[in-house]
């Protein structure tokens, strides 16, 4: 099998419904040239048994990157997925975000050498989240800001998510006060810089650990582009059991070591001291 242009890694924990929205939008893309990489932070069996029926309908390689729940440990697990990825470069999103057909397109179209790519979601409440049907997604029509706004999407100047043109598009991602970081549900970047900064520290649990990994991209000298009007993608509401204040002040506390020391490598990533 050909090397594909790019591998997409999915995060997912015991959220089969939700992957299985996110993955009918993955094949609905309008560029093809890609594979998916699963990566599963301790899913029961009915999501490798989800997964084992999927791949045998889907059109793209399929792999399924697991490891026991231990709790949280989103980073561990994304590490072992980057490792798995055969393209040269990798976009990163979550098991609850459904891309709009163009989503990949649109990445590859703006991805270059000594950037990484920052996208956003679009933020859907748990009605609507449960309302999209696989017909939805496919036609595309849970894009639509009037089908979203007669399922009871209020009226917000986030919707030009939705409805801007991708001229309207650039002017916005050039305005957005928003900083361009590394955010796991929408980013994208080469895969040698993503191994040169040694991956996502996997001390940090919940909690600001997707952007430390983009802080030691910024200070190994790679800058990002602000691409969250071009990038669309749905996010699928659900709790967030795993939150954890301790964690999270954890994570604080190597971001800040991170932005103090502009420390580039982490000994805590992909690649372990002995």
């Amino acid at each position: 099998m050909d090397k594909p242009s790019v591998s997409v890694i999915i995060s997912t924990y015991n959220s089969v419904e939700w992957l299985r929205k996110t993955l009918l939008g993955f094949e609905n893309q309008t560029y093809s040239d890609f594979e998916i990489v699963i990566a599963d932070d301790g899913s029961g069996p009915e999501t490798r048994q989800f997964l084992e029926a999927f791949s045998k309908q889907s059109e793209h390689n399929l792999k399924h990157v697991w490891h026991p729940d231990d709790g949280f440990q989103k980073t561990k697990i994304l590490n072992k997925a980057v490792e798995n990825c055969q393209a040269d470069y990798i976009l990163m999103t979550d098991g609850d975000c459904i891309p709009r057909k163009d989503f990949l397109q649109t990445h590859i179209e703006h991805r270059e050498k000594g950037y990484f790519l920052s996208g956003g979601y679009f933020k859907l409440p748990m009605d609507i989240s449960e309302s999209i049907k696989d017909e939805d997604i496919k036609t595309q029509v849970c894009f639509d800001i009037t089908w979203l706004k007669d399922y009871g999407l209020k009226s917000s100047f986030k919707n030009k998510k939705l409805t801007a043109g991708k001229r309207e598009a650039r002017v916005l991602n050039n305005l957005t006060p928003t900083n361009a970081s590394w955010n796991g549900h929408n980013s994208s970047g080469w895969k040698s810089d993503i191994l040169a900064v040694n991956g996502f520290d996997e001390r940090m649990q919940y909690g600001g650990e997707d952007r430390e990994l983009g802080e030691r991209l910024f200070n190994y000298g790679i800058r990002s582009k602000q691409i969250r009007y071009s990038a669309v993608c749905l996010h699928l509401d659900h709790s967030r059991g795993y939150v954890n204040e301790e964690a999270i002040q954890i994570n604080k506390k190597i971001r800040e070591k991170t932005k103090k020391e502009k420390l580039s490598y982490t000994e805590f990533g992909i690649k372990r001291s002995s």
